[in-house]
């Protein structure tokens, strides 16, 4: 692997942000001026250097000198075995160091007792990191990747290391180190008691184990009410999505351009739109009830409240997940394959059974996965509908901001959250296996997409239908409370909620002015997720590419943790980001760059997933073909495989847009007055009792979002793989 520039350019960008840009974050924003970094007398916005010669500050000498360490490595001269050595030693130093001051010094000085104990009472203090610590931060850790390289790790191959690279990094700072010090709290004894009584009454708690249900009519406890809805929800979701799938792609029905977009609806709907919905239908006075009471004389009750009403509530919303990820896999699967089958004689049922549906399974066991940890993460679904039947995220919540006020409880509740996610993911790599699921490769495909056996295909139609006339129901039903006075009481016509929301009026100088009370919170909203999705789809994407081509020690690791942050409910990322972005070293707490990487970090393992399933079918030899022929990693990546991944890219951005525009737990404790989101505002709403408002404004972003979706299927467009169509009846041979 050749190595020109590239260490030497990482490494300029880590001299510059280490002698010339502000190191720390500024409050006002960068000028140009401020770019200097020298700072007019003001140390926290100087350089790094100009801090160390001007202000005394000695703790940035280590950088400067492991930078000056590093330079003989990035010039290109001398062997690669030398130049390495550099490098490692520069470039990883060089993180230790930068970690270690950010950690080592805060806004009091010290920030541990025992460092003041050591050293003295510091009298001084820094602030966050800002740019020029992001630019000295990517450019020794370029640096280190590049050394691991040069040194032959993962093949010598510069572009693979320096993408295993960021993402260890990535999950380090902003999914490992929130969650750690979220867990920390753990440990912290309660006021009246020791740490280890603290530990064995939060642990042991019958709340969490007890098994009542079985011998009573009490509730069992959490965990095992948590395990039996989100087992039940993920097989629920992943037939229906699975049945839509195939309905989609290998059927001729007429409306499979209606039934793709209403199978994706649900999660371009806040959580508590179809909660509304279900319980006007089949709440103690919803539609169902009324009817049944009128016509059988029997009352129904309360039963939408509790296992059943999550259940149903869950699979509307998590449905559309199993689909975004089946699709792709479905429409990968070679026809060629299919065709030999039948050609040997076998029947349409036993292609289908012995070898479409094998071919499936990275897609059903990725799809089942994904659906299991957002069950069990949900948040808004339980709080809604859930009634006596608590769950490990509702029993989170009301430890964090319930009058207990107890972290630990909540750290304890979020472990075996953790644990859980831990083993479906044991147990998705154990049915997956080490089999070989590839059905797209470099040769030409001329077989025909074959239809669906009859028995399959009318199994699908009955599952599939009267989901589909059910969500049009929910929706219906929902929706109509942004066109009626009053919800529930006062069914007349108007459309003053919208106008309230969304009002538009003109100045005296002839200004447009957007008066509604929505527009600020649904403008930053669009900001936010349009910069998050692409960057979620990129580094998901990326992910999947590491994972599946490429073989290293930790690999297994790193694919857990990638899907760490959505095993843990939204409630938990949004206290684990205060506690930690709160402080020095990374103050982001009230800035956009909080919501951003939350948003990046929590809708991260959907991309991830759909990409594996995805990367799953495509052979190793399309890449390494390219790479033959001297293409660069990076050029194959970009030129032969992501073509191929387009419905894995739709994916990862369909989802991450629309659940940065959609997410209500994870960002509820991180949003400020200047960065107000759309599900806030709705949120507030709800609770004021302006269901009207809040269900007008979410009539806004289900079109927008619509919109969007169109607007990345449009752009990114179709996965083209040479595939022959039937000809309609009577065409010329």
């Amino acid at each position: 692997m050749r190595f020109t520039g590239s260490s030497l350019f990482f490494w300029l960008v880590a001299a510059i942000g280490t002698a010339i840009v502000p190191w720390h974050m500024q409050q006002d924003g960068l000028t140009i001026p401020g770019l200097m970094g020298f700072g007019q007398g003001d140390a926290e916005a100087s350089s790094a250097l100009w801090q160390a010669m001007a202000h005394g500050r000695w703790w940035f000498w280590p950088v400067v000198a492991l930078l000056a360490v590093a330079l003989p490595g990035a010039l290109p001269a001398g062997s690669n075995r030398a130049r390495s050595t550099f490098l490692l030693w520069g470039g990883g130093l060089g993180l230790a160091a930068i970690v270690a001051q950010g950690l080592a010094v805060g806004v009091q000085g010290w920030s541990f007792p025992w460092l003041e104990a050591s050293f003295g009472e510091l009298g001084d203090r820094q602030f966050g990191f800002g740019l020029g610590a992001s630019m000295a931060f990517v450019g020794c850790l370029v640096m280190l990747t590049d050394g691991l390289a040069l040194r032959g790790l993962f093949k010598g191959d510069r572009f693979v290391a320096g993408s295993v690279g960021v993402l260890v990094s990535s999950i380090i700072i902003f999914t490992a180190w929130p969650v750690l010090t979220m867990m920390s709290e753990m440990f912290a004894p309660r006021p009246d008691m020791t740490l280890g009584a603290s530990m064995a009454e939060r642990l042991f708690d019958n709340k969490i184990w007890g098994l009542g249900c079985v011998t009573g009519r009490v509730n069992c406890g959490v965990f095992w009410n948590t395990l039996v809805l989100a087992t039940s929800t993920a097989t629920a979701a992943t037939i229906l999505g699975l049945c839509f799938a195939l309905i989609v792609t290998r059927t001729a029905f007429p409306a499979k351009r209606a039934m793709r977009l209403l199978t994706v609806l649900p999660i371009i709907t806040p959580p508590f739109v179809i909660g509304l919905g279900l319980i006007l239908i089949f709440g103690r006075s919803g539609v169902v009830n009324q009817i049944v009471l009128a016509v059988f004389g029997v009352e129904l009750g309360r039963w939408i409240y509790g296992f059943d009403g999550v259940f149903l509530a869950q699979v509307f919303s998590f449905t559309p997940t199993a689909f975004l990820v089946l699709i792709g896999v479905v429409e990968g699967i070679s026809p060629t394959m299919e065709e030999a089958s039948q050609t040997l004689r076998a029947s349409k049922m036993r292609t289908f059974r012995a070898v479409t549906l094998p071919l499936m399974v990275p897609g059903l066991a990725n799809a089942w996965l994904v659906v299991f940890v957002e069950s069990l993460a949900d948040f808004g679904n339980p709080i809604v509908l859930g009634g006596s039947y608590g769950v490990l995220s509702t029993e989170i919540f009301f430890a964090v901001v319930g009058a207990q006020q107890d972290f630990g409880r909540a750290a304890v509740l979020a472990a075996i959250m953790l644990v859980v996610g831990l083993l479906a993911f044991m147990l998705q790599r154990a049915v997956v296996g080490k089999r070989s699921y590839v059905s797209v490769t470099g040769k030409g495909d001329g077989g025909l997409q074959q239809v669906l056996p009859r028995p399959v295909k009318i199994v699908a139609f009955a599952i599939a239908i009267p989901w589909a006339l059910l969500t049009i129901t929910v929706y219906t039903m929902a929706m109509a409370g942004a066109f009626v006075r009053v919800w529930g009481r006062d069914w007349t016509f108007t459309l003053s909620h919208f106008q309230r929301a969304f009002a538009i009026e003109w100045a005296a100088d002839g200004r447009m002015l957007f008066s509604g009370g929505a527009w600020h919170s649904l403008v930053t909203t669009i900001q936010l997720a349009a910069v998050a999705a692409p960057i979620t789809a990129a580094i998901g994407l990326l992910a999947a590419w590491v994972l599946t081509r490429q073989r290293f020690a930790g690999r297994t690791a790193l694919e857990f943790a990638l899907m760490l942050t959505f095993a843990v409910p939204g409630t938990v990322i949004g206290v684990a980001y205060i506690l930690t972005y709160n402080i020095p070293p990374l103050e982001i707490t009230g800035t956009a760059f909080i919501l951003v990487a939350c948003f990046v970090f929590r809708n991260l393992p959907v991309g991830v997933r759909s990409g594996v399933a995805a990367m799953s079918q495509l052979d190793k030899s399309l890449d390494e073909a390219a790479i033959t022929l001297r293409a660069s990693t990076f050029r194959a990546l970009t030129t032969v495989v992501l073509p191929l991944l387009k419905p894995a890219i739709v994916t990862a951005l369909v989802y991450s847009f629309v659940r940065a525009m959609t997410t209500v737990s994870a960002v509820i404790f991180l949003v400020s007055a200047e960065y107000e989101m759309a599900t806030v505002f709705i949120i507030n709403r709800v609770i004021n009792g302006d269901y009207g408002l809040a269900i007008a404004y979410c009539a806004v972003l289900i079109v927008l979002m619509m919109t969007v979706i169109g607007l990345i299927n449009l752009v990114v467009g179709r996965r083209r793989l040479g595939r022959r169509s039937a000809q309609p009846a009577g065409a010329a041979a």
